[in-house]
């Protein structure tokens, strides 16, 4: 965008989007402006005055928010935001849901080189990568392709936040062909090293389930890490599972990437107290 001498930032995802939080934190130090389109996955979910993401995306000074209903073509509703603006004399720089792109996949290349340093200074051999995957599958793609091409052939676990796994599997299996095409490097992946699970999804996308209440409250009351309600602590809570389920034996080393969102949690405190409240009334009868 800085290179292309933008001054105006537009993106997509949902309501309570870390991406959009992070894109508008970006442009916030740069001093750009920035524009969002958010898609209302849950109907009747959006409230401008919410806490959470909401509250920061206002804290850091967004130029406008437009909200969308679900199923709505995001690229779309993008196009018609960035055409809005240049005709009001902006340059434009447009990022695609979750920053999907080639490009935006080297981030999680770069975290795969990361984690292989660090477990090599810590003399650790992984056994498994467990982390949330959903949105535009830039995360376990990046990783995947580290990985190969560092010659490790660790396994990657994705646990679906929101898409059933076939979905999932297919969105992050071409974005990672379409990232090694971006490199120039050989198209080296499986598809079978694309791994998915899609048992901890609950109700829906963002939608609380007792597992992921569970799977942070732990988290938070052991070892003082704070999950998010959407996609890490569902991935923490499909990760419990896999290990209850004898997936995992003692004394592998399984490495939990933390993909961040603490800010989600306080948009999410009903469900926590709903559950303290369930689990006091049982404990009385």
């Amino acid at each position: 965008a800085l290179a292309q001498k933008a001054d105006t930032l537009i993106t997509c995802a949902s309501v309570q989007s870390n991406h959009c939080r992070l894109t508008l934190s970006a442009a916030s130090i740069e001093g750009l402006k920035c524009r969002l389109a958010l898609e209302q996955r849950v109907p009747g979910s959006y409230d401008s005055k919410a806490s959470g993401n909401n509250f920061l995306f206002h804290l850091l000074g967004v130029e406008q928010i437009e909200v969308y209903p679900g199923g709505t073509d995001m690229d779309a509703a993008m196009a018609e935001l960035a055409e809005n603006a240049t005709g009001e004399g902006r340059n434009v720089y447009v990022i695609t849901l979750g920053a999907g792109t080639p490009l935006g996949v080297l981030g999680y290349v770069a975290c795969s080189h990361e984690i292989l340093a660090q477990a090599n200074d810590q003399g650790v051999q992984l056994d498994a990568i467990v982390h949330a995957t959903g949105g535009s599958g830039g995360t376990q793609a990046g990783l995947l392709i580290g990985l190969l091409g560092s010659q490790q052939s660790i396994p990657v676990i994705g646990i679906c936040s929101g898409s059933e796994k076939s979905v999932q599997i297919d969105r992050v299996d071409s974005l990672a062909r379409r990232t090694m095409d971006f490199l120039q490097v050989p198209d080296s992946l499986s598809r079978n090293l694309v791994t998915c699970y899609d048992d901890y999804i609950g109700p829906g996308y963002s939608l609380p389930t007792p597992e992921m209440v569970e799977a942070v409250t732990l988290m938070a009351s052991t070892e003082g890490i704070l999950l998010d309600p959407v996609y890490s602590g569902k991935a923490m809570a499909g990760l419990i599972d896999l290990i209850r389920n004898k997936h995992f034996t003692r004394g592998q080393n399984v490495l939990f990437l933390h993909t961040g969102g603490t800010p989600a949690l306080y948009h999410f405190t009903s469900a926590f107290f709903r559950e303290q409240r369930t689990n006091n009334t049982a404990d009385f009868e």
